[in-house]
C-alpha cells in the first residue's frame, strides 16, 4: 500500500535532480527533492491516518480474572483459636456451628471461646449435618453425651443456681435456749423489728429469680400517697386546640427564618 503512494513523489524527485545537474545549486535541488518526498494527506483523512469507525469494546472475560473469595477452611482440626477467629468460610451451610461456635450472616463459622477446633458429626442431633466446634482440652471428643455437664470457660462446669430465700418485712423473734438435763427451757425472748423508710410502710419487695426486686406499677404510683404528699391532680385540656396552636406557631417561626435568609 505504501509503495504505490511513494512512486509519484520519488519519480518527481528524480526528475528535479536531473534538471539540477544542468543548472542551479545543489542545495536548491535537495530542498526541492525533500519537498516532493513529503506525502500529503488525502482529503477526508487526518494526517493520513485512518481512525477506527466505532468505539473499541472491553474484554469479555475481564471479570473472571479478578481475585477469588478465599473460601474454605482457615483453621484445621485441633488448632488453637481465640474468640473471633474465623474457622471456615463458605457459601451456604456445608458446615454448621457446634459447641462454642457461631455463624455469621455470610455463613462464616467463627469461635466464641478459647480452645481447640474439632470437626465432627452428631447423629443424635442430625445425622446428615457436619459440625464445627471448639473444646477446652485437646484430647476432648465431640459430640458430648446428651446428659453430660457442659464445660464452659475458666475450666468450669455448668451447675444449677440455688434460689435465694425470699426477704420479707416480718418481725424476727430470737429465742435463746439453755439445756438443763433432758428439757429445754427458754430463758429470754428478744424481738427485733425491721426498720422501714418513711412513706414505705407496708411495702413488700420480693426477690425474684435473677436477683431482681419487682413490684406492680400501681404500687409504684402510690409512692406519694404512702409518703402523705399531696399531688395536684392532672386536668386534661383540649388537646386538639393545643395541636392547632402549635402548628400555627411553628409555621410563623419558619416564615420568620425564611425572611431572615432573604434579607441577608
Amino acid at each position: 500500500m505504501l509503495l504505490s503512494r511513494l512512486q509519484p513523489p520519488l519519480r518527481a524527485a528524480l526528475t528535479s535532480i536531473a534538471r539540477s545537474a544542468t543548472g542551479g545549486t545543489q542545495t536548491t535541488c535537495l530542498n526541492e527533492a525533500f519537498a516532493q518526498l513529503a506525502i500529503r494527506p488525502r482529503p477526508g483523512t487526518a494526517g493520513g491516518v485512518r481512525w477506527a469507525s466505532h468505539k473499541a469494546q472491553g474484554a469479555v472475560n475481564k471479570a473472571k480474572d479478578g481475585p477469588g473469595k478465599r473460601l474454605g477452611a482457615k483453621k484445621s482440626g485441633e488448632q488453637y483459636v481465640i474468640p473471633g477467629n474465623i474457622i471456615f468460610r463458605q457459601r451456604g451451610t456445608h458446615w454448621f456451628p457446634g459447641e462454642n461456635c457461631a455463624m455469621g450472616r455470610d455463613h462464616t463459622i467463627y469461635a466464641t471461646h478459647h480452645g481447640y477446633v474439632k470437626y465432627y458429626k452428631d447423629p443424635e442431633k442430625n445425622p446428615k449435618r457436619q459440625y464445627i466446634g471448639v473444646v477446652f482440652e485437646r484430647d476432648q471428643v465431640l459430640p458430648l453425651p446428651r446428659n453430660s455437664m457442659r464445660r464452659r470457660r475458666l475450666n468450669m462446669t455448668a451447675t444449677k443456681m440455688e434460689t435465694p430465700p425470699e426477704i420479707t418485712n416480718e418481725v424476727h423473734v430470737r429465742t435463746d435456749l439453755v439445756m438443763e438435763g433432758d428439757s429445754s427451757v427458754p430463758v429470754s425472748v428478744k424481738q427485733t423489728k425491721v426498720k422501714q423508710r418513711k412513706g414505705e410502710e407496708g411495702r413488700e419487695l420480693k426477690l425474684r429469680p435473677g436477683y431482681m426486686y419487682r413490684e406492680a406499677n400501681w404500687e409504684i404510683g402510690r409512692a406519694a400517697e404512702r409518703a402523705k404528699i399531696k399531688v395536684r391532680e392532672f386536668t386534661p385540656r383540649d388537646r386538639w386546640t393545643a395541636w392547632r396552636k402549635a402548628g400555627i406557631r411553628k409555621a410563623k417561626n419558619a416564615e420568620k427564618r425564611s425572611l431572615g435568609r432573604k434579607i441577608r
